[in-house]
């Protein structure tokens, strides 16, 4: 009797929009980056529109992320072949070479101030389908952020950003209080969404607060009433309603003078099985012109991001070295444990599909 081998299903969804980059990223070069296992290079196309195919030279498989843009079109920087914005080779010195087998091209977006790419099936690519950000065409709001590459499984960057009661110690000195731990969590289901949420009342803002009351004109020595609401969508995305009020005023419901409010961002773009790209930023509503605000809390968040990053690459060498080990679970873990059930829920429908197809 013969045997058959099942494939294992990737650990992500891929019939969904995720972050490949931001606009200056491909500026003036090509970038490559591995997005859900697959190797992509991304550019600018004649129209200057973004394009992402595979990074991968059908003439000697070099990586064309190592080529230049010319006229809109990749060029191999190994043996100058061109190739159009398609995936089809256009061009190549003393050659004809259009006959060669097409590599792939992967639907792409740009939109919200970031390029978004789709690996799964082309045929699903519905822009439609992209999360709306109520924050990123507003003149209400103002955006600031960057990026990180951290080596550990992209679902434990969920975990904790499903969980901020890690911030009591992981971030004591930005945005870390004893109150965080005395709150008490609920997790609920909103449509699609996983939500976890923790209100303060009465009690001292931390640091990085402090800070924002400041650059608002608030008073930062002021009792505030605090709040944080996790939004969890797939496939990986994370938006934390945070923010203090002046206490006695409506804490979250408070009017905008009496309050600083905030969106942090979190995309969380899978590289590999133990890797992933995070693109983290915070949308605020209070002082939107001010630039110099905008650089002081990118600035502070990207060090409080820092502050996780040693501790998920850890975390994930140890689970690693102890592959057999059984993870508590405890009442805090519920919008992580909810997060990743939704994202199975996800990937065994697009297996089920597959299967069908076959």
């Amino acid at each position: 009797m013969g045997t058959e081998t099942v494939a294992k299903a990737a650990p992500w969804p891929l019939d969904a929009w995720y972050v490949a980059c931001t606009p200056d990223e491909i500026a003036d070069r090509p970038l490559g980056r591995r997005i859900c296992g697959k190797a992509m290079v991304f550019h600018r196309g004649k129209d200057d529109r973004p394009v992402a195919l595979e990074d991968f030279c059908p003439h000697r498989g070099a990586p064309l992320s190592l080529g230049f843009v010319r006229d809109g079109e990749l060029v191999c920087g190994y043996h100058g072949l061109t190739m159009g914005c398609e995936g089809r080779a256009t061009a190549m010195p003393g050659q004809r070479v259009t006959a060669f087998p097409a590599i792939r091209a992967f639907p792409v977006l740009e939109r919200y101030g970031f390029i978004w790419v789709w690996p799964g099936d082309p045929a699903q690519a519905d822009p439609a389908k992209l999360h709306p950000l109520f924050w990123a065409d507003s003149p209400d709001w103002a955006y600031g952020g960057g990026l990180y590459h951290i080596a550990c499984d992209y679902r434990l960057m969920v975990d904790n950003l499903m969980d901020l009661t890690h911030e009591t110690y992981v971030h004591a000195t930005s945005i870390g209080q004893k109150e965080i731990d005395e709150a008490p969590v609920t997790t609920r289901l909103e449509g699609e969404e996983v939500v976890t949420s923790r209100f303060m009342e009465g009690i001292h803002a931390p640091p990085f607060w402090r800070m924002a009351l400041r650059g608002a004109g608030l008073p930062e020595n002021a009792l505030v009433d605090r709040w944080q609401i996790c939004r969890f969508s797939l496939p990986s995305h994370v938006m934390i309603e945070v923010g203090v009020a002046l206490a006695g005023h409506g804490g979250y419901h408070a009017p905008a003078d009496k309050k600083v409010s905030s969106v942090v961002v979190d995309f969380i773009t899978p590289e590999t099985e133990t890797s992933h790209h995070y693109f983290w930023g915070m949308a605020r509503s209070f002082a939107v012109d001010d630039a110099a605000l905008t650089d002081t809390i990118r600035e502070g968040q990207g060090k409080i991001f820092s502050e996780d990053l040693e501790m998920l690459e850890r975390q994930q060498k140890n689970l690693l070295a102890y592959p057999d080990r059984k993870l508590l679970k405890l009442n805090i873990d519920a919008g992580g444990v909810r997060s990743r059930m939704a994202i199975d829920k996800a990937i065994a429908a697009e297996t089920a599909l597959v299967a069908q197809a076959k």
